[in-house]
């Protein structure tokens, strides 16, 4: 089966790149730790910025009497947010329709909003999160320029307006709206987005995950206690409602300041839980392919770009200082997996996971560190919080895929079908 064996591959970019790969894994004859007292010889090369966008309305109503009043003043743009960009497709060309969007508009909140809009409070998150990059990368290490230079930051986004504006948001408390040519924010049309799961284009994955999200519904926890929310809420049991609806009405009504159902917030807790659980089950973490066909290309973007970074070879015109990357919660929660640092809570507004790249100016060496929310992470098949580049990508190997492993796995839904 060809399945099984793109789950037995192991760290193998393609072309020049897989040369390069070699050479990192050969150069470390004993891996271990770096000593502390030359981690002063580290040099930041790159850095990776991961995010969930900011505070938004609902993405459905709860089925309540009493629903929060979603005022669309509730919308309106700090002025220190505003930053002049364009958005194009990956190869520069006009932004692609957005059915997401279009699904978004078609959902009116009570009080006038649509589902899925980014806030004010969402968009001063995001400004502030781009404040925190800015002290990191640019006060207290000279890392970025001051000002926005296209040739240092390569920025993309998935296709969705709430996404986009968050993107800005963090760029305008970044560079503090200073630029030094055009703002650009990629992104691609839904069908080859793989900055989230994508259930739609990947007939495997979906098939996969088709009857699971039911089937959680039915464990003895999560259903035990999905009756006991909707009884407290006074919810008639034939209503249909998740975990997944009332995180995100209780996340997005606790962003400000809101509450429609008193009884929902006493369950918060087990709501945010079962709601991981739910995400979890679904997921699988045992079965690998699932997790390689959520996440495995962007795993591929990630690494690729350190690659990049490492070779010699990599003409100046291509090489980016910073990467930024606005996903979602459905993004984060198998990323974190499979790097093995999930902390089992679901992924708040504006949280970041950052990557950065350092190579040692004595051993010339290279290591990578992480961060979640601001955190210090050691990844899987790590020694330490600082990670041997070739280490750490040995261990992401697990779970990477090509654009060409990607297609293949995904196009096998028929095969795998037949056998379970």
């Amino acid at each position: 089966m060809a399945a099984r064996a793109l789950g037995a591959r192991l760290w193998a970019p393609a072309g020049a790149l897989a040369a390069l790969a070699c050479c990192l894994r050969a150069r470390r004859a004993a891996p271990g730790e770096l000593r502390p007292e030359a981690r002063g010889h580290l040099e930041l090369k790159q850095v990776q910025v991961v995010f969930r966008h900011g505070a938004r309305s609902p993405l459905r109503p709860l089925p309540c009497a009493d629903q929060v009043e979603w005022n669309p003043q509730l919308l309106e743009v700090p002025p220190q947010t505003q930053f002049d960009h364009t958005v194009t497709d990956l190869a520069g060309g006009p932004k692609p329709h957005s059915p997401y969007d279009s699904q978004y508009s078609r959902t009116t909140l009570k009080g006038g909003m649509l589902a899925g809009q980014l806030t004010t409070v969402g968009m001063q998150q995001m400004f502030a999160l781009g404040e925190r990059l800015r002290k990191n990368y640019v006060e207290d290490v000279p890392f970025l320029s001051p000002t926005f230079h296209p040739q240092e930051v390569f920025v993309r986004s998935t296709n969705m307006h709430r996404n986009l504006e968050s993107t800005r948001c963090l760029l305008a408390g970044l560079f503090q709206r200073q630029k030094e040519g055009p703002v650009v924010i990629h992104t691609v049309e839904a069908d080859s987005e793989v900055l989230y799961p994508n259930y739609q284009s990947c007939q495997n994955l979906r098939q996969r995950i088709r009857g699971r999200k039911e089937a959680a519904t039915s464990q003895p926890q999560i259903s035990e206690d999905l009756k006991e929310v909707k009884e407290g809420m006074g919810l008639d049991s034939s209503i249909e409602v998740d975990f997944f609806i009332l995180l995100d009405n209780m996340a997005a009504e606790q962003a400000h300041s809101l509450s429609s159902c008193p009884a929902l917030q006493r369950f918060a807790q087990v709501v945010e839980q079962r709601a991981v659980d739910t995400a979890l089950y679904v997921l699988q973490r045992e079965d690998r392919e699932s997790l390689q066909m959520a996440v495995g290309p962007f795993l591929h973007i990630l690494e690729s770009s350190l690659l990049t970074a490492v070779d010699p070879a990599t003409p100046p015109s291509q090489r980016r200082k910073l990467y930024l990357y606005a996903t979602h919660d459905v993004t984060l929660i198998p990323l974190l997996t499979t790097l093995g640092i999930f902390d089992h809570k679901w992924p708040p507004f504006a949280v970041d996971l950052t990557v950065e790249l350092y190579q040692h100016q004595q051993s010339k060496e290279w290591f990578v560190q992480l961060y979640y929310n601001g955190e210090e992470q050691v990844p899987r098949g790590c020694p330490d919080r600082l990670c041997p580049l070739d280490q750490f990508l040995n261990a992401m190997s697990a779970y990477t895929l090509s654009p060409e492993e990607y297609h293949a796995l995904c196009s096998q839904a028929q095969v795998v079908g037949s056998e379970e």
